[in-house]
């Protein structure tokens, strides 16, 4: 677990640094909104929310932390909306986040499976302790007249997908994150910090299912 750990933080450090502008954000704890109707659960509460962009790559590297570890046994995901170009509307004016625009929408569910539009598979998150970490391809989210390096985003749980009064939390708050952009060295370590949190965590599922009696 601390190995695990270690390597959570080391990739939400990896995605702040070298970034030509600001690629983090970081969330107060117990901010919940007032509008929120449900039980006031820590993993439903953002601590930070981080977008890295490759041009080389074409592809996002989104994090984010939560004030307590992600339980699949509590009601709850997480929606990312993204602002390609023509997110216009304030869908949240009603709870007081104005500023909160998107035109698409990543769906984060507590088991890794991550929706984009109708498909509820389209990729996959890798969910650590109270942390989360995806990898997003461009041609996923197709520029309607923003730069990638522009885009929009911002991050926030919910405990079901109906109203607006489900929405705990927003990082930014009544705000969009736009993707910093590191130096390729640090892209590179990013890149193999997933890559050593994928494999510890396949090498601890190998090992819990050859513990159990047959």
């Amino acid at each position: 677990m601390r190995r695990l750990l270690l390597v959570a933080g080391a990739i939400v450090t990896l995605a702040g640094a070298g970034a030509a502008h600001a690629a983090a954000v970081a969330d107060p704890t117990g901010d919940f909104l007032g509008s929120f109707v449900g039980t006031h659960d820590a993993d439903l509460d953002v601590t930070s929310f981080g977008v890295t962009y490759n041009p080389a790559t074409t592809t996002f590297a989104l994090n984010a932390t939560l004030a307590g570890a992600i339980n699949p046994a509590l009601p709850g995901l997480y929606v990312i909306g993204v602002n390609t170009g023509t997110g216009v509307i304030a869908p949240f004016a009603g709870i007081g986040e104005p500023n909160v625009i998107f035109n698409q929408a990543l769906v984060v569910q507590k088991t890794g499976a991550v929706g984009l539009g109708a498909n509820p598979n389209a990729l996959t998150a890798t969910i650590d302790g109270n942390a989360f970490s995806l990898l997003v391809p461009l041609n996923l989210l197709p520029s309607t007249g923003f730069t990638p390096e522009n885009y929009g985003w911002n991050l926030w749980p919910r405990n079901g997908l109906g109203n607006n009064n489900q929405i705990s939390d927003f990082a930014p708050e009544n705000a969009t994150l736009a993707a910093g952009i590191p130096e390729p060295a640090t892209w590179a370590m990013l890149l193999a910090g997933f890559g050593a949190l994928g494999a510890i965590l396949r090498r601890r599922r190998t090992a819990t299912a050859a513990a159990v009696p047959a």
